[in-house]
């Protein structure tokens, strides 16, 4: 599953600028990959390594030098970022896709970002961040994270046996032994969370549900045969692993 923190061109690619799917990936993953060693070897330079065994080393480590504040500022920052980054697209993506309202799907004439559902998504989470316990809103984040991912590997066992023949400039390895043991990894964690969470997760499964059987459900298979015909004459590529 592409992370949503990869370069929007990744999920959005632009006709005529199509380098190798895994060529794309790396020059996403590679800059994170060398910010988290040298952020690493700071850390290390200013607490030694046996001690930074805390939940929050970064933090920790800044309150060594007198900057209490700036492990929470960075950390909580950071975090946000990403976060309301992929959430974003992920929104943008669905509604391409047809299963959310295509005003979700517009961009500013400028910037080329769809800055309404930045906007929107940015005040969502301000208020419930507000309002309800933020230990509950993580669990509850993971809990769906985890289940994403669960979906996701399913959908690549089912579309390699379903659809073998489909574009694929990208292929999951060792199918199915790879989606299964992603599976069984995310079913693990989800079985470890409370159980309050996973009834939560289940309400607002269902709510999902709900949307997608009554809005998306009708649209989305016109625009998937329009996106694999899109595929099939090289003007696009999947937005997701196969």
């Amino acid at each position: 599953m592409y992370s949503p923190a990869l370069p929007s061109s990744l999920h959005h690619p632009q006709p005529g600028l199509r380098p190798p799917v895994s060529l794309r990936v790396l020059k996403g993953w590679v800059p994170g990959t060398v910010l988290y060693i040298a952020v690493s070897l700071v850390l290390t330079g200013i607490v030694p390594y046996p001690e930074l065994n805390v939940p929050a080393p970064v933090a920790f480590a800044l309150d060594r030098i007198g900057i209490p504040w700036g492990g929470a500022l960075l950390g909580i920052t950071s975090v946000l970022l990403v976060l309301l980054f992929g959430q974003t697209r992920i929104i943008f993506a669905m509604s391409r896709d047809g299963l959310l309202p295509a005003a979700f799907g517009k961009v500013h004439p400028t910037l080329r970002t769809p800055v309404n559902v930045t906007l929107l998504v940015g005040l969502v989470t301000a208020t419930i961040g507000s309002l309800l316990p933020l230990g509950a809103v993580a669990e509850l984040v993971n809990i769906g994270t985890l289940a994403a991912f669960i979906i996701v590997s399913a959908g690549v066992i089912v579309l390699r046996r379903t659809r073998p023949d489909a574009p694929r400039p990208s292929r999951v390895p060792f199918v199915p032994a790879v989606p299964l043991l992603a599976i069984f990894s995310c079913a693990y964690l989800i079985v470890a969370l409370p159980t309050v969470t996973h009834l939560r997760f289940v309400v607002w499964l269902l709510i999902g549900l709900v949307v997608y059987f009554a809005y998306g459900s009708r649209r989305t298979g016109r625009k998937g045969e329009a996106r694999e015909k899109m595929v099939a004459e090289g003007d696009g590529t999947p937005s997701g692993p196969r």
